[in-house]
């Protein structure tokens, strides 16, 4: 029997680090919270297809959230957007590359 294969122009997203076929990742990248943003950009900036995800996120014209590392809102690239309200009195601390840090409100008590 042959077994035809149909390719996608969205196939790559397979090998993508945010597909883990149950979608619990999704919260961190379409959060208005900055922490989930910074972890979910810090996950796309070792994702071996963040390249593409982006391509096409762009291309889709995307409304809003992180696609291949960036921040995208009415289908442009946004350089940075502040959480609500007013500006921490301490800055936050600065998360490495190679660090992902965890949002306090998941951490099990």
């Amino acid at each position: 029997m042959l077994e035809l294969l149909i390719e996608t122009e969205d196939q790559w997203n397979v090998a993508g680090r945010c597909n883990d076929n149950n979608g619990t990742l999704t919260h961190l990248f379409f959060s208005d919270n900055t922490n989930h943003q910074a972890r979910a950009k810090a996950m796309c900036a070792k994702c071996p297809v963040s390249t593409e995800c982006l391509d096409a996120a762009l291309n889709r014209k995307e409304l809003w959230g992180i696609w291949g590392g960036e921040l995208i809102e009415n289908g442009q690239i946004m350089v940075g957007k502040r959480g609500r309200g007013r500006p921490p009195k301490e800055p936050r601390p600065v998360v490495a590359i190679n660090e992902v840090p965890i949002p306090p409100e998941l951490i099990p008590a």
